[in-house]
């Protein structure tokens, strides 16, 4: 296929979506999918397809084809070709028998992947995209009746998440698995120290500090022949309506161990400031390089987020847990109280990445359903409201976040030139 212009309808407009999705919810309750039917309780084989074709799609169809025998990779969708191809190339060579792609299921531009999704060749969906194209993503998936395994975070923006909100509660109601690339959620050793801390081991939570300081990423720089629109989209990680800066594309995995450890009960505000000091270039984008979050629940807890992509400064990546009678560290899977370690876990430590595939499969082939919608969807909303109170300076509550019209899309998906958005300023940058 060729990349030709596709306006944002193509996509889907995400504000006719909004207001179409009540009316549509009720017309699919009773469906069920054939994946289910077909499936359930048998040893056929299941068609996966992979749409984005980066190197986290490229792994997570490796951890996919792990999850058991009876499986194979039918389809792949990516916007660039070159990426495809790479992506085939690596796949052909480490899944063997189980790659079965072939050139008339491999899609290429912006409506690749609705080639992909429409056809019979495929089951279950990755959906390994920047996160900007997420929510037409996970919409279209879910209205093609695929299970899906979607990567994080599901949007860049409060209207995409909303999106979301309305395709999950729809893959509910036909029930699809919808599973989240989350992957702490499926970490044996993380999973152990929750359950200890929600049984009481440390009392009352009071607070939280998440840590996900590292170190600076890749860049793929730029070619002449290259319009706006492939630059940035090839460079995703520096521009917010691609990525929605790196608080909400990687430090969402900290944010989202603090939403679990508050049981999934989003915060009521937030107040943060960030900047950048070192990526201040043109290559950069527009995003910063580091954030600092507080956020409040309406019990007094409160949670004091850091995350911070600077080269030559100290790394620290994990979670620390204060109660009324103890402590933890989520990483380190460890109980303190009264200063002596009263839990640490020693268990099995597969791969979490295999594990959130093992059990999307063995839900799919029970006939049992895994909806991780709810959650994927508010650490989402946490970490964008995070990036707005930092970009304006400004305390924003959790409902004014839900309910923000600041759409990030561009007006048309097509090659050529796009806006480069400003540096935004606190105290000048207004909430939208």
């Amino acid at each position: 296929m060729s990349s030709q212009d596709t306006t944002r309808n193509t996509n889907s407009n995400r504000r006719d979506f909004l207001k179409a999705s009540a009316a549509v919810g009720g017309a699919v309750a009773t469906t069920l999918t054939a994946a289910n039917a077909v499936h359930a309780q048998g040893s056929d084989i299941l068609k996966v397809g992979l749409i984005g074709c980066g190197g986290r799609g490229t792994g997570a169809a490796v951890n996919a084809m792990r999850a058991e025998d009876n499986l194979r990779l039918t389809a792949m969708a990516d916007i660039f070709g070159d990426r495809l191809e790479h992506s085939r190339n690596i796949l052909q060579r480490q899944i063997g028998d189980k790659f079965a792609v072939t050139e008339e299921t491999s899609y290429t531009g912006f409506d690749g992947y609705k080639e992909l999704l429409a056809g019979d060749d495929v089951d279950v969906v990755l959906l390994c995209t920047p996160p900007h194209f997420r929510p037409a993503h996970i919409e279209e998936a879910v209205k093609q009746n695929k299970h899906v395994f979607c990567e994080k975070p599901v949007a860049t923006d409060a209207v995409g998440v909303r999106q979301v909100m309305d395709a999950v509660r729809v893959a509910k109601e036909k029930d699809l698995n919808v599973v989240s690339g989350l992957c702490w959620r499926y970490d044996y050793g993380v999973r152990a120290v929750m359950e200890q801390i929600k049984s009481g081991a440390i009392g009352d939570i009071q607070s939280i500090q998440e840590n996900y300081l590292t170190g600076t990423l890749w860049h793929r720089g730029r070619k002449p022949d290259w319009s706006e629109m492939e630059y940035q989209i090839r460079n995703w990680l520096y521009f917010t309506w691609l990525s929605g800066d790196h608080i909400v594309e990687q430090h969402i995995h900290s944010l989202d161990k603090a939403m679990w450890l508050m049981d999934d009960v989003p915060p009521v505000r937030a107040t943060g400031l960030g900047g950048r000091q070192q990526r201040v270039d043109e290559q950069w984008g527009h995003g910063y390089d580091h954030f600092a979050v507080c956020y409040e629940w309406e019990n007094g807890a409160k949670t004091f987020a850091y995350t911070r992509q600077q080269s030559g400064c100290s790394n620290n990546v994990e979670d620390y847990v204060m109660g009324t009678k103890g402590s933890a560290k989520i990483l380190r899977h460890s109980i303190e109280v009264g200063g002596e370690e009263t839990f640490r876990y020693r268990g099995p430590k597969p791969s979490m990445y295999d594990v959130e595939h093992k059990e999307l499969f063995a839900a799919i082939r029970s006939g049992e359903t895994i909806n991780n919608g709810d959650y994927m969807c508010k650490s989402t909303l946490m970490a964008i409201l995070g990036r707005e109170v930092c970009y304006t300076g400004q305390t924003i509550t959790w409902d004014q976040m839900l309910n923000s019209e600041n759409d990030l899309s561009p007006p048309v998906y097509q090659w050529g030139d796009v806006e480069v958005p400003k540096v935004a300023i606190p105290g000048k940058t207004k909430f939208v």
